[in-house]
C-alpha cells in the first residue's frame, strides 16, 4: 500500500463491495485470483480513509454504505452530442482534483486542453475557500475539477465564481432539487445548510489568455460520521431531491451547464448572469454581517451584487461594495 493511498487491489475489492451486500472472502479471493489472506490484508487499512467495513465470520465482508461508482459510458450518454468537448478522467483517489489539474498545467503547459475534467471518487485533502478543508467520503460526494481556457485576461474574470454558482443552481434545479440557493460568493445552499462549494484557481496574463481550474464539491449523501467533522450546518442532495440522479448523471448535467455558463460569461461577463444569480441569492434583501479579512464587521442590508460580482450592502453611510469577506446573518 502506497503511503496516503488505498492500494489498487483494495480498490478492486471496494468496487466489488459497492452494492453493500455481504461477499465471502473465499469468493472475493477466487474472483481476483489471490489468497483469502491477501483479501484480508488489502482491506485492513481502508478504515483510515473513512471507509466503514463490516466483517462477519461465515458471511464475509460488507461496506456499511453502498456507493455509486462514476461510469464513463453513463456520463457520455447523458452528455450526448456535447461529450466531445470534455476530456474526463475518473480517478479512484486523489488529495485534491484542483491540485492535480494545476500540476498538469504547470507540467504540460498548453498540452492540457480546455474541457479537461478530473473527477475523484475519494478525495482525501479537498481544499475549500480561505484554506478550509472539504470533507467527503467514498461515494458520499461529487468532487471534480474542470479546466477552462479563456481568451480574455485575468482582469476580465471578476464574478466568475458567482457565474459557476448559477450553473450549479440551474443543473440541480433541472434534476429536481428543491430550495437551492446561492450564498455570496460561492456556496451552494439549502434551508438546512451548505450543500456544496466552489474553489477557483486562475493562471495567465492580465490581458489574456487565461486558464481557470474550477473545483466543485457537492454533498451527495451525508453520513453521521462526516457530519461530525463539518464545522457548519450542512445538507446533502438526497435531503432535497426526491428522484435522486446517479452521480454520473449529476456530473454530466453540471458539466453541460458549466460549459453554457462559461461561454456566456466570456461573451458578456458576469453582468449577463447577475439577475439570475440574485434570484437564487439566499440573503437578498436580508440584514447581514460581513466579516472582513482584517477582522472588522460591516453590517447592512444585502442588495445583491454589481456587474463584477461585488456584494452590495446598504449601510447607514450609503451603499457600499465588497469583493471579499465572510457573510453571516445579523444577530
Amino acid at each position: 500500500m502506497t503511503e496516503g493511498n488505498i492500494h489498487s487491489r483494495a480498490w478492486q475489492l471496494l468496487t466489488m463491495l459497492a452494492d453493500g451486500e455481504f461477499h465471502s472472502g473465499e469468493v472475493l479471493a477466487r474472483q481476483l485470483g489471490v489468497s483469502r489472506a491477501s483479501v484480508f490484508n488489502a482491506l485492513a487499512e481502508v478504515g483510515e480513509f473513512n471507509v466503514v467495513l463490516h466483517r462477519i465470520r461465515g458471511r464475509g465482508y460488507r461496506l456499511a454504505r453502498p456507493w455509486q461508482r462514476l461510469d464513463h459510458n453513463e456520463i457520455a450518454r447523458w452528455l450526448g452530442d456535447e461529450a466531445a468537448q470534455f476530456n474526463i478522467e475518473i480517478l479512484p483517489q486523489a488529495e485534491s482534483s484542483n491540485t492535480l489539474l494545476l500540476q498538469r498545467i504547470n507540467g504540460a503547459g498548453r498540452g492540457v486542453r480546455s474541457g479537461s475534467v478530473a473527477a475523484v471518487e475519494l478525495q482525501t485533502a479537498g481544499r475549500g475557500r480561505m484554506g478550509r478543508v472539504w470533507h467527503s467520503g467514498l461515494g458520499t460526494a461529487l468532487t471534480f475539477s474542470l479546466l477552462w481556457r479563456f481568451a480574455c485576461g485575468l482582469n476580465a474574470l471578476s464574478g466568475l465564481s458567482l457565474a459557476v454558482g448559477v450553473a450549479q443552481a440551474r443543473a440541480l434545479s433541472e434534476l429536481g432539487a428543491k430550495g437551492i440557493f446561492l450564498k455570496w460568493p460561492n456556496d451552494i445552499m439549502t434551508a438546512q445548510g451548505k450543500l456544496g462549494g466552489v474553489l477557483l484557481e486562475a493562471q495567465g496574463d492580465i490581458l489574456g489568455p487565461s486558464t481557470v481550474v474550477i473545483g466543485i464539491g457537492l454533498n451527495f449523501t451525508l453520513p453521521s460520521d462526516l457530519v461530525r467533522q463539518i464545522d457548519q450546518p450542512a445538507c446533502a442532495l438526497d435531503e432535497v431531491c426526491t428522484g435522486m440522479p446517479t452521480r454520473s448523471r449529476l456530473l454530466a448535467r453540471l458539466l453541460l451547464e458549466l460549459a453554457r455558463v462559461l461561454r456566456q460569461f466570456e461573451q458578456g461577463g458576469f453582468a449577463s448572469l447577475r439577475k439570475e444569480w440574485e434570484r437564487y441569492h439566499i440573503h437578498q434583501g436580508c440584514r447581514i454581517q460581513l466579516k472582513m479579512p482584517d477582522g472588522r464587521i460591516v453590517g447592512g442590508i444585502s442588495r445583491g451584487v454589481n456587474d463584477i460580482g461585488e456584494l452590495c450592502l446598504e449601510t447607514p453611510q450609503g451603499e457600499k461594495y465588497f469583493n471579499s469577506g465572510e457573510v453571516g446573518r445579523a444577530a
